[in-house]
């Protein structure tokens, strides 16, 4: 069995890959919310290998400010383009669909906006305030693009009340200029420092996806360099080719790494590690209590070294 996408990939996937497509008919629901409410997901636009699952469980992350992105990440499958003007009325749609949903986690994320002032700022602040209006408020995590390294635009986000600030880093050091045109690796790390500087008491997170052509040893050290940017929780997938556009997957990852792999990453102090191959940024809602031990003034020591 292969994992059928508009890629028109042919390569056979290893067995630890394979797995149940719930029926179209268990993913109705979601996706009924999703068009009737005029909105996109990352689950579509970045053809997420578990986006059937997700749908059929009633889960889907939103994405804001349109579905193409200034940039264009080698390993990603939303379009890259000029984008569509800003939808004023898309936070209240995406309030109503999480309330439809009953959803009580709701991730937000967006495409990258580098020809806004505030790179998307404002627009994920309403997003959260919407939600936050709610008759049951539910949960909000936002997964936010880089701003441009604007800590004004984060102060924004971060002043809305979102429980946890994700970013992702996305991979090793050295391959940013192969694999993430336009990124910085350490304008990510300030932006997830930063965050904790803002408001201590969020969550922070972010993700890495393997299968590039990373060492085992820049995966670790981009663990270390997370946790000194006062990182709280890490989710570590395998990287799948979406299409032919995108760079090629260099390696499959087994299970058994991943497993390693976090418990490298848990000793390093995270609070929270989520790892496997079809793991994804938004596929599985990290833990909210606090670390035994570390209090906000500890994080904020750390994230200042």
């Amino acid at each position: 069995m292969t994992v059928s996408t508009k890629s028109r990939r042919t390569e056979r996937l290893p067995a630890w890959l394979q797995r149940r497509i719930p029926l179209l008919g268990e993913c109705g629901p979601v996706e009924g919310i999703v068009r009737a409410n005029n909105l996109h997901t990352v689950c579509s636009e970045a053809l997420c290998p578990n986006r059937a699952e997700c749908w059929s469980q009633r889960r889907a992350t939103f994405l804001i400010l349109g579905g193409v992105c200034t940039r264009g990440c080698r390993f990603c499958a939303v379009s890259r383009g000029a984008p569509d003007p800003l939808d004023p009325e898309e936070p209240a749609r995406i309030a109503k669909a999480a309330s439809m949903m009953n959803l009580e986690t709701v991730v937000v994320t967006s495409v990258t906006r580098d020809d806004l002032e505030d790179g998307g700022a404002l627009a994920f602040a309403a997003t959260v305030r919407a939600l936050k209006r709610l008759e049951k408020p539910p949960v909000v995590e936002v997964l936010v693009p880089d701003f441009g390294g604007s800590r004004e635009s984060l102060a924004a986000v971060l002043a809305a009340g979102p429980e946890i600030l994700s970013h992702n880093v996305e991979t090793v050091r050295r391959l940013y200029a192969k694999a993430r045109r336009g990124a910085d690796y350490d304008r990510s790390l300030f932006l997830l420092s930063e965050a904790k500087l803002i408001r201590p008491e969020v969550v922070t997170k972010s993700s890495l996806i393997l299968g590039l052509g990373e060492t085992t040893e820049e995966v670790l050290e981009t663990f270390r360099d997370l946790r000194r940017s006062s990182v709280d929780c890490l989710t570590v997938g395998q990287y799948l080719r979406p299409g032919i556009e995108q760079i090629r997957v260099r390696s499959y990852i087994p299970p058994e790494r991943f497993d390693r792999y976090r418990e490298e990453a848990l000793a390093l102090g995270f609070r929270d590690v989520v790892a496997g191959p079809l793991v994804r940024s938004s596929y599985r809602n990290v833990r909210l209590g606090p670390p035994a031990g570390i209090t906000a003034e500890r994080r904020v020591e750390d994230a200042r070294r």
